[in-house]
């Protein structure tokens, strides 16, 4: 079993944690632009030409091109006419235009990076072998290249950590006025860590959800997901303090439906910092919880259910003033302060943990 370099997780309390993470960032530098026309800037590039290093991976689906077209186009936007928050989202799934719009109009900077993550869909098994770190060896190993898992081969290059870094220093230098250069560690070598947001959906979620696990990180956002429901990684000691971590589900979801997310929400323990909420009948900030769900109306379909939680901009409803109405919830998971929690509660004792028993 591979464990992480990390082996602290903090205690917190119900309500206040004992570190206050508002007087950190009280001492943080904060990031301006200087920006002589403020505007959106839309950028993207292509990983492999950003680095040399870089290298398709066909064995496990994941390539340069396909069909004679781009595949390994990486996004990134900032807009420097709002007040930038000093944070970084970066995004692991594919390129979402209506999220990286509500991110951005929360002063986020955003990117979405391509790294070799084909491997899901030709490794993924169900259910899993024995070996309850199988998924998320193969997931460490491809969010930062540590040769974590035989199944792939994965080195740091080609890693979405190494790419995220690579893509982020490229940004500096071709968009100045969007200071991405905020995001690169002190000597240079790396990101700071500290001040990214990682995130993503279903798979996405799940690979950030055990990146988080290894690489201390400012926030961690999980759309419907994490999964995995027959590993135990979810349980390691983490590196990213429980309390960064935020998880929003649809109930048709079949994930939750059949109770991996919540599963493992409750092995990350999110239950310290309240209950389950349904955003439908609350407002923000949700008590401070760190675990959302909705039950709109999706005509029954699981699979709608499934993306409903991710900005779309044909899909996500809207209100009658043509808000979408799931943005107070967005806003929250990306923004609100991680050093206000809810009082905390005991885990659900209808949740189903062990997932290879029987019904």
């Amino acid at each position: 079993m591979y464990l992480p370099k990390y082996f602290a997780r903090a205690a917190f309390g119900a309500t206040t944690l004992c570190l206050n993470a508002s007087d950190l960032l009280a001492a943080e530098p904060t990031l301006k632009f200087s920006d002589a026309t403020p505007k959106l800037y839309e950028l993207s590039a292509r990983a492999s030409e950003i680095d040399p290093k870089a290298q398709s991976h066909p064995e496990i689906e994941y390539v340069f091109e396909k069909n004679g077209k781009p595949a390994d186009t990486e996004r990134a936007s900032v807009d420097t006419r709002l007040p930038a928050q000093g944070r970084l989202v970066i995004w692991l799934m594919g390129y979402n235009g209506a999220l990286f719009e509500r991110l951005n109009s929360y002063g986020l900077h955003a990117i979405q990076v391509s790294y070799a993550n084909g491997w899901f869909a030709k490794l993924n098994k169900e259910p899993a072998p024995a070996d309850e770190q199988y998924l998320g060896n193969i997931r460490l190993e491809a969010t930062t290249g540590i040769d974590a898992s035989e199944a792939v081969s994965i080195p740091k290059p080609d890693s979405m950590q190494e790419r995220a870094f690579q893509f982020v220093k490229w940004l500096a230098k071709t968009n100045p006025e969007g200071r991405w250069d905020f995001f690169l560690a002190p000597d240079g070598k790396d990101l700071d860590w500290e001040k990214v947001i990682i995130s993503g959906a279903s798979h996405g979620a799940t690979s950030s959800a055990r990146f988080a696990i290894q690489q201390k990180v400012g926030r961690c956002v999980m759309f419907c997901g994490p999964r995995d429901q027959y590993e135990s990684w979810q349980k390691l000691p983490s590196a990213t303090p429980a309390n960064r971590f935020f998880g929003y589900s649809h109930v048709l979801d079949g994930g939750w439906s059949a109770d991996h997310y919540p599963r493992s929400w409750i092995m990350l323990g999110l239950n310290q910092f309240g209950p389950i909420v349904n955003a439908d009948e609350a407002k923000a900030p949700f008590g401070h919880t760190r675990r959302l769900i909705t039950s709109a109306d999706v005509n029954g379909d699981p699979k709608k259910a499934h993306g409903f939680v991710t900005p779309n901009a044909k899909s996500s409803p809207r209100n009658a003033a043509g808000n979408y109405v799931q943005d107070d919830v967005w806003k929250y998971l990306f923004t609100s302060p991680v050093d206000e929690v809810g009082e905390s509660v005991p885990a659900e004792s209808t949740t189903r943990m062990n997932q290879r028993g029987k019904q």
